[in-house]
């Protein structure tokens, strides 16, 4: 027999970037868009949280908090996935990005709290393989504190040898994709083949 009932699209994937920097065109924030597109590509619906819209004044408990944050609150609170792009400041996560992932704290008392539920992708930039692997590493640990999950494959890019366009293209010498040896399975080498990886896993996730 034959179901009469209509069949309802499921909503598409929401997806959340938060990071990169304050300075024009950095590589942080690109990488990040990068990824956001191919989610898109793939049927999700994203909104980045960057530079200027994350420059929050330092957070404390109680604090008042500003005007822009409330946007940026309400649309980590409605995701499915988060995508987090950092720069590697002397070797850890910027000032910029970790305080916007302090504001979070406003969520604590949420049906799903921080980051609770959500898969979690993360980028890290750097001029130099070591900073772009402590400054992924940091990422993952504060993740975990905040309950997320973060998606097997991370991206560790080094801005010595790995370059991306505005319109999110790559330009690669070498490229190491850390936590994962899966990029074969997207048919793409690379940092573009991990971009890929990566938002197949957070969308799977997410679905699930």
């Amino acid at each position: 027999m034959v179901s009469s009932e209509p069949q309802v699209e499921p909503r598409p994937v929401r997806v959340v970037g938060i990071g990169g920097s304050v300075d024009p065109g950095s590589q942080s924030e690109r990488a990040l868009r990068a990824v956001l597109r191919e989610l898109e590509a793939h049927g999700a619906t994203t909104q980045a949280f960057t530079g200027t819209a994350i420059d929050f004044p330092p957070y404390h408990t109680g604090a008042t908090l500003p005007g822009h944050a409330g946007a940026y609150l309400e649309a980590v609170r409605t995701a499915d996935a988060v995508v987090l792009s950092s720069p590697g400041y002397h070797g850890t996560v910027s000032g910029l990005v970790k305080n916007a992932l302090d504001y979070l704290e406003e969520l604590r008392r949420d049906a799903r709290p921080y980051l609770d539920g959500r898969a979690v992708g993360l980028i890290a930039v750097a001029h130099g393989w070591q900073a772009a692997v402590t400054t992924l590493v940091t990422l993952r640990q504060v993740t975990h504190a905040l309950r997320g999950w973060p998606t097997p494959i991370g991206l560790t890019v080094n801005g010595a040898e790995t370059r991306f366009g505005d319109d999110g293209s790559v330009t690669s010498t070498t490229t190491v994709a850390a936590g994962s040896s899966s990029q074969a399975a997207s048919g793409r080498s690379g940092v573009a083949g991990s971009i890929e990886v990566m938002a197949q896993q957070l969308l799977g996730f997410a679905r699930r």
